[in-house]
């Protein structure tokens, strides 16, 4: 593969990817290389060790990088998840500027041309269970694969952290775009994760869904035997309806879903 070959398919690319492209020549000359290929505007360092490609005919000073490419290779096992992988996917309703990826490690966040680059850190009990990636796919992007969270591992991960998912509202308005979910990865995935709380809020969502996800009785009781004891509430400091099939005290205005009031 010559360098052109390496650009094409790499058009945003970490320094150890490179390294391992390179890997008959010294350290030394690939540094320089990449040096030399900056210099001369071919490539954008974005920040150490993670280079953009540039197309011709853009100066570097012009240039932005895809964000999906750059989330997606801010961690060497890096992968797109939470609203972004909504976003990849086409089923967000809104788009954010804001990219969240996972990784096992944790970085602090960045910003870049008015976009934010935050990660969260891999479920440990992913971790434990030696299956960080369970759950992920690849999805092509402007001639580069990414990694990111199926849609269903998607969903659980946005019910256990609506705050990575901009909000109830948004999170309802995107996931009700999608027609289909394999049901036995989300509950085999709520199941990893083992969180009470979490395997209340997705039964619920399921059971609201029943008809339209084609939700079986089957589905709802393994997940019922998840869920707490006692019963908590899905936003702190708030009030609503008790749902006693998941002990879980629903806001009001979810319940009702109140922004489908036409005023």
């Amino acid at each position: 593969m010559n360098i052109k070959n390496f650009f094409a398919n790499n058009p945003v690319f970490r320094r150890d990817e490179f390294d391992e492209y390179k890997k008959d020549t010294s350290p030394w000359t690939r540094k320089s290389s990449l040096a030399q290929y900056c210099k001369q505007g071919r490539l954008h360092l974005i920040r150490k060790g993670i280079y953009a490609v540039v197309p011709d005919g853009i100066a570097p000073e012009h240039f932005q990088a895809d964000p999906y490419q750059l989330a997606s290779k801010l961690a060497n096992d890096a992968y797109l998840s939470f609203h972004t992988a909504l976003e990849l996917f086409g089923k967000a309703y809104s788009t954010f500027q804001k990219y969240t990826y996972g990784s096992v490690r944790a970085f602090h966040p960045f910003e870049l041309d008015s976009c934010r680059y935050e990660c969260t850190s891999t479920s440990k009990a992913l971790v434990e269970a030696n299956q960080p990636y369970f759950a992920t796919t690849t999805v092509e992007r402007n001639g580069l694969n990414i990694r990111v969270t199926t849609l269903e591992r998607t969903l659980v991960d946005l019910l256990d952290r609506p705050n990575l998912g901009g909000g109830w509202e948004e999170i309802y308005r995107s996931l009700e775009s999608v027609e289909y979910f394999d049901l036995d990865t989300i509950i085999e995935y709520v199941h990893i994760l083992g969180k009470k709380t979490t395997a209340a809020k997705v039964g619920f969502y399921l059971q609201q869904h029943k008809k339209e996800l084609m939700v079986d009785d089957s589905h709802l009781a393994e997940l019922s035997k998840l869920r707490p004891k006692q019963a908590f509430y899905l936003e702190r400091g708030g009030s609503g309806s008790v749902i006693r099939d998941w002990n879980i005290v629903i806001p009001q205005w979810l319940a009702d879903r109140s922004w489908e009031t036409v005023i």
